[in-house]
């Protein structure tokens, strides 16, 4: 009697770990599910509140407004978050284990550019849009929207990354490092890869509107209503202002005296770095609300130039196709010792980087080949999908790294 109660105790301590097992992991499923989604919907809400004010119903927010502001936040927002967060986490030995964070955007430009490339070739779209079509797919946004994707999730204390400071500064210091060295990178895959396949078709063989095929030379005329979506945004990322605080920051978080006086609360010139603590906080709501505002007037002609099938195969190609190739080159650097050792957050911004929609940069080089129009609809309608695909990618790595 004894070993049959003693058996039915055990029986029902195992039904009950086991109910209690089941019932944590449902609520870190719904965590995770709020954890992922809260971020998205705090830059869709900010974006939304920008599209409003720049539309023709409440116009406070016109296009020279939105360019003085792209203008400021290039200018002195971003160096200073950058200089205030990247310094404060960067050391010299950090440089060093950051190393796979470039290799790790080259990884995903050249995964990209085959995913693109078998896509296209199975929609197969109109012929001067081939090569334009895998650019669109091959090459993400690694800078600012992880950024501020980061900056989001950071503020809730529920977040499973540590207190909002460390969450932040960590997230920051990983994609302003990110940024610096593929500024190298970047240029070089831009300026040689992209802009080579962006090269406009022989004479004849298409024709737009104007009878003529895309010219090589932007048109001169910049009014706002006739500049390509986001096009002002990408030109203020063109200045080296950022740049150098992200130099400026480093050699100093790589200097350990420095580091000390400036970096430290109780240093002596701790009081600037606090300033460019307050102007980096007023970093994220300007350049959403100047993103917000930037779409209103739509997708412009481009969209019927390269047709919905083309359109459909791009936003699926890059948002959906793309990211489970950036989680296989994340996931064997891992296994193959290439990563720091149980850093999650470094873990996640390598992944967010392979689930951004296009960079905006990508189709700056579109516009200088003159295909800034099929460039302003093809990144107005990724970037509006991405809303729900990079919520959807959120979910699934923080089930994984969790």
């Amino acid at each position: 009697m004894g070993r049959f109660l003693l058996s039915s105790l055990k029986e029902a301590a195992v039904v009950a770990a086991a109910t209690t097992a089941a019932a944590a992991g449902g609520q870190s499923l719904l965590g995770s599910i709020k954890i992922a989604v809260l971020p998205v919907a705090k830059v869709f809400t900010l974006c939304f509140l920008g599209f409003l004010m720049a539309s023709k119903y409440v116009n406070i927010f016109p296009a020279n407004g939105r360019k003085l502001l792209n203008g400021l936040v290039f200018t002195l927002l971003l160096p200073c978050l950058i200089f205030s967060q990247l310094g404060q986490a960067i050391t010299l030995h950090k440089m060093l284990q950051w190393w796979f964070i470039p290799v790790n955007v080259f990884l995903g430009a050249v995964s990209g550019s085959i995913i693109g490339y078998v896509v296209v070739t199975l929609v197969k779209p109109p012929y001067p849009y081939f090569k334009f079509s895998i650019i669109q797919i091959a090459i993400g946004n690694i800078g600012n929207v992880p950024l501020v994707l980061i900056a989001a999730l950071c503020r809730d204390t529920s977040n499973p990354f540590g207190d909002t400071e460390t969450c932040s500064t960590q997230g920051t210091a990983y994609i302003s490092f990110g940024q610096w060295i593929c500024m190298y990178v970047g240029a070089i895959i831009l300026y040689t890869y992209v802009f080579h396949m962006l090269a406009p078709p022989p004479e004849g063989t298409f024709d737009n509107e104007d009878g003529n095929v895309p010219l090589k030379i932007p048109q001169k005329d910049g009014s706002p209503e006739n500049v390509p979506l986001l096009e002002q945004e990408a030109s203020s990322m063109d200045s080296d202002n950022s740049n150098k605080g992200k130099i400026l920051a480093m050699v100093i978080g790589a200097v350990p005296v420095l580091k000390k006086i400036i970096f430290t609360r109780d240093a002596p010139l701790y009081f600037f770095t606090d300033s460019c603590i307050i102007l980096g906080k007023a970093m994220i709501p300007c350049i959403l609300l100047a993103l917000g505002g930037n779409p209103v007037d739509g997708p412009g002609p481009g969209s019927s130039r390269i047709g919905v099938r083309t359109l459909v195969a791009i936003i699926i190609g890059r948002l959906i196709l793309v990211p489970p190739a950036g989680l296989g080159i994340v996931t064997l650097a891992d296994k193959l010792g290439f990563l720091p050792a149980d850093d999650k957050m470094f873990r996640f911004v390598l992944l967010l980087q392979h689930s951004m929609p296009t960079s905006v940069l990508s189709g700056a080089v579109a516009n200088l080949r003159g295909y800034g129009k099929e460039a302003a609809a093809s990144l107005f309608w990724v970037h509006i999908f991405a809303v729900f695909s990079m919520a959807g990618w959120i979910i699934l790595y923080l089930n994984i790294l969790f």
